[in-house]
């Protein structure tokens, strides 16, 4: 997939792609049509960052999870 283009694909495919790294109990919470592409580079850094790594402490879930929630729409 090709991120380098703001799209709403692109931004619905991160978002489910990082629900699904993390393992969201509450997945339903992060709705890709909550977010949209006015925030599209900051969302591709958290995509990449999530991605790169196998695991995550809670400390750094609940950031990924609060920076998710700075990027939502408002």
């Amino acid at each position: 997939m090709n991120l380098t283009e703001p799209s709403t694909e692109n931004v619905i495919y991160m978002i489910d792609m990082i629900k699904d790294k993390l393992r969201m109990v509450n997945a339903d919470a992060m709705k890709p049509e909550h977010f949209d592409t006015s925030q599209y580079e900051d969302l591709v850094y958290l995509y990449e960052m999530v991605m790169k790594r196998d695991a995550f402490s809670p400390s750094e879930m609940q950031a990924i999870v609060t920076e998710l929630g700075s990027l939502r729409k408002s």
